[in-house]
């Protein structure tokens, strides 16, 4: 363990990401306090049972008081709204930031809304799991994977510094990007595979009754993945979709150019073609397992 780094952090959402900082910032000593704010009393309730944080607070304003360091752990659609509740409780000099996956609507929506002296710092841990709520967070949950800071132009040097220092040592790589170049980074890598898997399924669930049924029964390899991925939250995945869809739009139009090319390789019999796209899967995978990103 280090030393402290911030004396009081207010999480706002305790789901997966939220209940996970909790947990690995206690385990690495990173903060003297940890106050919770969730919206639902359920959540607010099995927080307080599983002792994950110091304090548990109905009312976000009433969370982040005297907070060195605030986060914004709910689905970004919420966003607006908690940073408007917030705003004249935070206290000058304080750190704002969050996890949100979309980081130019966060910036639109929470930037006006910051008060003076107050730094505003914003995030996206690239790690989860399907799971979520509190009980699905663990302290290992950023280990070895990469958290994205795009603070924009301006933004106090040395809240940026701390916020990496943070995420470092949570277990995470940190890396700063600009917020409109993430947006497009991401619509490929994380919310079109997302997309693509709410998709599939949903073709799946419409199939007749027999067929379905046996979709379900002999499921291979590559549709149960899919459903790993369609389990995940559908607030948050609305919300993400939403507020990335210019670019989220712009990589499945690329996509469908590219199944339709495939499609017409399988109807023509084009083996070279197909074989192509099959070793260039095969390539960007090994190049995940040796980055360790798999």
């Amino acid at each position: 363990m280090g030393e402290t780094l911030f004396g009081r952090l207010a999480l706002l959402g305790m789901g997966l990401i939220g209940s996970s900082i909790a947990r690995a910032a206690r385990q690495q000593g990173l903060v003297g306090e940890i106050v919770a704010h969730a919206k639902s009393e359920r959540t607010r309730a099995r927080v307080v049972e599983l002792g994950i944080a110091d304090r548990v607070e109905a009312d976000a304003g009433e969370a982040v008081l005297g907070a060195d360091c605030v986060i914004l752990c709910a689905p970004v659609g919420a966003y607006a709204e908690l940073a408007a509740a917030i705003a004249p409780s935070l206290r000058a000099g304080a750190i704002l930031s969050d996890v949100g996956s979309t980081k130019q609507s966060v910036i639109r929506d929470v930037g006006p809304l910051v008060p003076e002296g107050v730094h505003f710092v914003p995030a996206h841990p690239l790690a989860g799991t399907e799971h979520s709520g509190p009980d699905a967070g663990f302290a290992a949950l950023f280990e070895g994977r990469w958290c994205l800071l795009t603070p924009p132009p301006g933004t106090d040097e040395a809240s940026v510094a701390r916020m990496e220092e943070f995420w470092r040592r949570l277990g995470s790589m940190v890396s700063i990007m600009e917020p409109g170049h993430h947006d497009r980074t991401l619509a490929i890598v994380s919310h079109l595979p997302h997309l693509l898997a709410f998709t599939i399924c949903g073709t799946a669930d419409d199939l007749e009754g027999e067929t379905r049924q046996e979709v379900l029964q002999f499921a291979a390899t590559g549709f149960r993945d899919f459903t790993r991925i369609a389990a995940s939250d559908p607030v948050m995945w609305r919300d993400v979709f939403l507020n990335n869809r210019e670019a989220l739009l712009e990589m499945l139009a690329r996509f469908t150019e590219d199944a339709q090319a495939m499609a017409r390789a399988v109807r023509w019999g084009d083996a070279a073609y197909i074989e192509d796209k099959i070793n260039r899967g095969r390539k960007i995978r090994r190049s995940l397992i040796e980055l360790k990103q798999a």
